[in-house]
């Protein structure tokens, strides 16, 4: 664990950011998704006891283990780039460039600050060039977003708005553009991170914006029906929150109404395929039975294997018909009915409706006997699946939770790191780069944790079919 002269000013630094973030949100301004004026009053709470030196310890399982901590900026979302072994990560103040050619040891190489709210989902994308590789990141401005290079439109203040960071120098990102949406931006995604020309927004109940970033100067929103005045939105059923893109061509948004699967191989004509239906409204056949696979909004998913989809297999993640998704219920403190972690099987990608069920959830209650939180959030959150069948996810206070997919219709606990001063937003497998520095499809067993109290937290994590060591990797392609 690092410890530096100047750890406490980081931290109390980073305190005062929080507490100007809080006084913004106290002016007021439209939220995305719930009312969440009290994050950042509850983060500086919480940041100033860590900062004060409060220690609460980790209660942690065999198999993961701490290896490092980053407390210096409070953590909100990050992202790892295609083609150089970089980590860039945002938080209620800046945006931090982190090296990790080392992944048990990242190194802060490059900050910009930006006073940001909420950017739950800061996504990398990259782009070749004549002149070499142009790699940048995403800001989805969702309530405020306060910097002096960039001339900021009123709709930055209500959650319209996609900033564009240049990060190909990880020593000096730079805001490089912005443009206004028709439709929240609560979360923005590049369709291809590999070739980032399009991307698409959050939206609202019934529709998204599709952003063209050809001309990252000059990056714009595409019209879906020019017939109309004024630059349309594209429609979806979803109530928009996330989007999650596969190898295979397809796309998944999830939101209020619960997963909805579009055909994005033509990506300014998106066609929906399937839907979670009824069920991803959180209710059972009768239409008023409540199934608990929705009680506010299906929030992010991933799709393993996409590309072996078979249609009417039976649910496993080597025939790519499992949809891993998160439930958030931010606002249930009740940590036996907060937000889950969930599987769904993809019967067809065909154009047949309601094609996915559910077939598994689990609260964090359900995942061990560790200490949780009182009165606290303890939702389900980001996460992001290993090639092993092991997932890790954030669970707000509930920590760091490992849960086990191979059987998707039985998910299991695996592991866990919990700490009582500390609220995981997002968790992430550092990918696996080659000799030359470029992202494989593997991952390595080394998971980092974006900590709004404690900042960033690494763990190294004993997988299964995998030898524990600092940088291991499962081998290309494998899915159990």
């Amino acid at each position: 664990m690092r410890r530096t002269a100047s750890l406490v000013p980081a931290r109390l630094a980073a305190g005062l950011a929080v507490a100007l973030t809080a006084g913004l949100l106290g002016a007021g301004g439209a939220q995305a998704h719930g009312d969440r004026k009290d994050d950042a009053h509850r983060a500086t709470e919480k940041r100033a006891a860590y900062a004060g030196g409060t220690s609460v310890p980790l209660v942690n399982s065999p198999n993961t283990q701490l290896a490092a901590n980053f407390p210096e900026t409070a953590g909100i979302s990050g992202c790892f780039l295609k083609t150089a072994p970089l980590f860039v990560m945002s938080s209620l103040d800046s945006l931090s460039v982190f090296d990790v050619s080392d992944p048990v040891a990242p190194k802060l190489v490059g900050t910009l600050p930006n006073l940001v709210f909420e950017n739950e989902a800061i996504n990398c994308g990259e782009r070749k060039t004549r002149t070499g590789t142009k790699r940048f990141a995403l800001i989805g401005v969702d309530t405020y977003d306060v910097s002096a290079d960039i001339q900021h439109t009123a709709s930055a203040l209500g959650g319209k708005e996609l900033i564009v960071v240049d990060v190909t120098d990880p020593t000096t990102p730079r805001l490089q553009s912005s443009a206004t949406a028709s439709t929240s931006t609560h979360t923005v995604a590049c369709v291809d991170d590999r070739d980032c020309r399009y991307a698409y927004s959050a939206g609202g109940r019934t529709n998204f914006s599709l952003m063209d970033l050809d001309n990252l100067d000059a990056p714009h929103e595409v019209d879906a029906d020019s017939a109309l005045a004024g630059v349309q939105p594209f429609a979806s059923p979803s109530g928009g929150h996330k989007w999650n893109f596969d190898r295979a061509g397809f796309a998944t948004h999830t939101g209020y109404n619960g997963s909805s699967v579009f055909d994005v191989r033509d990506p300014v004509h998106p066609r929906l395929v399937t839907t979670t239906g009824l069920a991803g409204r959180g209710f059972e056949a009768d239409g008023v039975t409540k199934n608990g696979y929705n009680d506010f909004i299906h929030h992010n998913s991933y799709r393993p294997n996409a590309e072996a989809f078979i249609a009417d297999a039976a649910p496993s993640l080597a025939n790519g018909n499992v949809l891993l998704v998160t439930e958030e219920d931010y606002e249930q403190v009740d940590c036996s009915k907060a937000g889950s972690f969930q599987t769904w099987w993809v019967k067809r990608l065909d154009g047949t409706p309601d094609a996915i069920v559910p077939l598994d959830k689990v609260e964090v209650a359900d995942l061990g006997s560790f200490p949780l939180p009182v009165g606290g959030f303890c939702s389900a959150h980001w996460f992001d699946f290993h090639p092993s069948g092991i997932v890790t996810v954030g669970f707000y206070g509930g920590g760091t939770q490992l849960v086990d997919v191979r059987d998707p219709r039985d998910i299991k606990p695996y592991g866990h790191a919990v700490w009582g001063a500390s609220e995981v937003w997002d968790s992430y497998w550092v990918p696996d780069y080659n000799e030359r520095d470029v992202r494989t499809d593997r991952k390595t067993n080394i998971a980092y944790s974006v900590d709004l109290v404690r900042g960033l937290d690494v763990y190294t994590v004993d997988l299964p079919g995998q030898t524990s060591g600092p940088a291991s990797a499962l081998p290309h392609g494998l899915v159990p």
